[in-house]
């Protein structure tokens, strides 16, 4: 067992999803692909210019702070944080410091401390060919939100799991898309040892207490797996240096997702090195006022069914297990899709009994079949050409028996790519199912002839042998025979033989 207790923190910066820039009329376009195109004298930090506060901006922040319990002070300012680096034009940011827009919270166990907004930095693109450095000012001042966790995190897996949820949040509540891959979401890890063994028992209250290592920052991970990978490794490095008897470095790191490493960056500032001062061309903001500006009664109303209500309901109220609840939430138009989906397939399900079967059947073809045709396709289920109506009716027909699952797949091609009812698809293509003995028995016998093997293993006990010889007589009748209508047959032939 290690001798060492880690102690993790999470800063997690997310450019919101607004139409214009944080302080100016700019366009916020993350995607944009040409540089320099969405900027003006103020994100460009031109002498004399005066920013204005984005409302929308702002009010996305107070509605994640509501959707995470977190208190909403009565006023909240914006401050200069001081430091020099090229991709920072004004050689300071507008950001918040003692008086963020969202104090506290809790979300998966792990207490806030802040959330608060700032306005992003410009990007440095790094050519190897001149060799130089080139500035994008396209996100200089796109408004960024930072969340500030407690140091509550113990594993690199609890950090993941934190921040997979955090991004589920933003997505429902429509303030950012959070893609990690376009760094609209980027995570920075805090990370600390004591040692166990230096632990100092309280007697009156009878608590263990432990002394904080040094702490070290990861800076700008762009995936769950480089947050969970560089954390790990993190602690591990911390722990042979401590092992060797020397001290930790209280640094800023990078991470290597080649070498899987980190590697030093610089030596951690602290908050006075930023020479932090109110913005003076900014007013203090009043947030919880009636006569203020923001309205946090309706920001509330506003805040849809959250992902931690949907998995609960979902498995109540649905029978589904955990994780066939968690395929559905990830994406908010799937979950809804699928409740539209149950809701036509219910009124036409008149047995309670048959409910959770039929459901269940519903989700298997549309965490599979249709999550794959999408897959295919490269679309979203906005973009789904089957109704929800549509989808509902062909799950009534399977579970009635009237269609095959192998017919059902093919109908289920056909619907994705026309949109048609599956009943108008079986009338117009003739592939009503075949309920006649004679034409079952004789592909059965034709199945059969062919494969004298399978018959013969069917023969010795051999169970797969049957499910082999039904499949290759649903491939004579395309698909359109019940596989017990084929399997009784089927057996009748093997019996007499």
């Amino acid at each position: 067992m290690s001798n060492y207790i880690p102690t993790i923190g999470l800063e997690i910066h997310v450019e919101l999803k607004t139409k214009t820039k944080m302080f100016c009329g700019c366009l916020n376009d993350p995607d944009e692909k040409y540089p320099n195109i969405n900027v003006c004298p103020i994100c460009l930090g031109h002498p004399g210019t005066l920013p204005t506060i984005n409302k929308k901006a702002v009010e996305a922040v107070l509605k994640l702070g509501l959707a995470l319990n977190s208190e909403i002070p009565k006023t909240s300012k914006f401050d200069r944080k001081n430091y020099f680096y090229p991709d920072l034009p004004k050689g300071y940011q507008i950001s918040q410091y003692d008086q963020p827009l969202v104090v506290g919270g809790k979300l998966n166990g792990v207490k806030l401390r802040r959330i608060h907004l700032e306005e992003d930095a410009a990007r440095l693109i790094h050519s190897t060919q001149l060799p130089s450095s080139l500035v994008d000012f396209n996100r200089a001042g796109m408004p960024l939100m930072e969340l500030v966790t407690e140091p509550d995190i113990k594993r690199a897996k609890e950090a993941v799991t934190f921040a997979k949820e955090l991004r589920l949040i933003l997505r429902y509540l429509d303030i950012s898309k959070a893609d990690m891959e376009k760094g609209q979401m980027r995570v920075e890890a805090n990370i600390s040892l004591s040692d166990q063994r230096q632990t100092i028992r309280d007697k009156r209250q009878e608590t263990r207490k432990k002394e904080l290592g040094t702490r070290v920052e990861i800076k700008n991970l762009n995936s769950f797996r480089a947050v969970e990978e560089a954390v790990n490794y993190e602690i591990k490095r911390q722990a042979e240096i401590l092992d060797r008897g020397e001290k930790i470095k209280q640094e800023t790191r990078g991470w290597d997702d080649i070498r899987k490493k980190t590697t030093p960056q610089r030596f951690k500032e602290e908050s006075r090195d930023y020479r932090y001062f109110p913005e003076p061309d900014l007013p203090p903001m009043d947030l919880t006022s009636p006569a203020g500006e923001f309205n946090l009664e309706e920001l509330k109303i506003s805040i849809p069914e959250l992902p931690s209500e949907k998995r609960a309901r979902f498995e109540k109220e649905y029978g589904l297990l955990a994780n066939q609840a968690e395929i559905l939430i990830e994406d908010r138009g799937f979950a809804r899709y699928f409740e539209d989906s149950v809701s036509e397939l219910l009124e036409e399900i008149k047995e309670e009994s048959e409910e959770r079967k039929a459901i269940n059947l519903l989700f298997n073809y549309l965490s599979s079949d249709i999550r794959g045709l999408m897959s295919e396709q490269k679309i979203t289920i906005k973009d789904l050409n089957i109704t929800p109506e549509n989808f509902a009716d062909l799950i009534v027909l399977i579970n009635k028996g009237e269609i095959s699952s192998r017919l059902a797949k093919d109908l289920l091609k056909e619907m994705f790519v026309t949109g048609l009812d599956p009943r108008q698809i079986i009338q117009e293509k003739g592939l009503k199912q075949i309920s006649d003995e004679e034409i079952i028995e004789k592909a059965a016998r034709e199945a059969i002839n062919e494969n004298p093997r399978a018959a013969s293993d069917y023969k010795k006990g051999k169970e797969n042998a049957l499910q082999f010889l039904i499949g290759q007589t649903m491939a004579k009748l395309k698909g359109r025979a019940g596989p017990e209508a084929l399997k009784l047959a089927i057996k009748n032939i093997l019996d007499k033989i």
